[in-house]
């Protein structure tokens, strides 16, 4: 299974290079296979590349629920111990 989250581009760098934004930390990815894309833009992130552009609408839904899943991890691993 492959996993791709969406990031919150926050600054561009020379040679196709980025930085963005996951939950609060920086990471430094490329943007060799976006086209066109601009700080502010959410991007699609997977093993340190951005595969695409995705609406600031579902880019948010898409972190909610990914906050949702960790919390309800952490309640049922805080409830199995």
């Amino acid at each position: 299974m492959c996993l791709a989250i969406p990031a919150l581009l926050v600054e561009l760098r020379p040679n196709d290079q980025a930085v963005v934004n996951l939950g609060g930390i920086r990471k430094e990815i490329s943007i060799a296979l976006v086209a066109d894309v601009q700080v502010g833009d959410y991007v699609i992130v997977h093993v340190g590349h951005a595969i695409g552009v995705i609406d600031p609408e579902e880019a948010e839904r898409t972190l909610a629920l990914f906050a949702e899943m960790a919390q309800s991890l952490e309640t049922a691993t805080g409830a199995a111990t």
